[in-house]
């Protein structure tokens, strides 16, 4: 299943309903959950935990929009457009995390 999160982390507890329910398969972040992704963040820890259980992406536009491309945590796969449908296709089955 390919879980997908646009709210920030300091917002909403969109990723923490996400992280808590998720078993495997893959989470995408886009708008301002990418966030979660940088180093130094709040919600860092809880990435770099989720990626032993799941493959963890960004949506690469998003997170070059805030500026923080260089901060994204390692292990963090940044994906453009294109990528984001290919993820769609590979995980059928999807959730958006509101």
């Amino acid at each position: 299943m390919l879980h997908i999160v646009n709210k920030s982390p300091l917002e909403r507890n969109a990723l923490d309903s996400c992280l808590g329910a998720a078993q495997g398969g893959a989470l995408l972040l886009t708008e301002d959950a990418v966030y979660a992704a940088t180093r130094g963040n709040a919600a860092a820890a809880k990435i770099t935990a989720a990626m032993a259980g799941m493959k963890v992406y960004v949506l690469g536009p998003d997170l070059d929009a805030r500026g923080m491309t260089d901060r994204l945590i390692e292990g963090v796969t940044s994906v453009d457009y294109g990528g984001f449908v290919d993820l769609v296709t590979e995980y059928p089955t999807n959730q958006s995390w509101l």
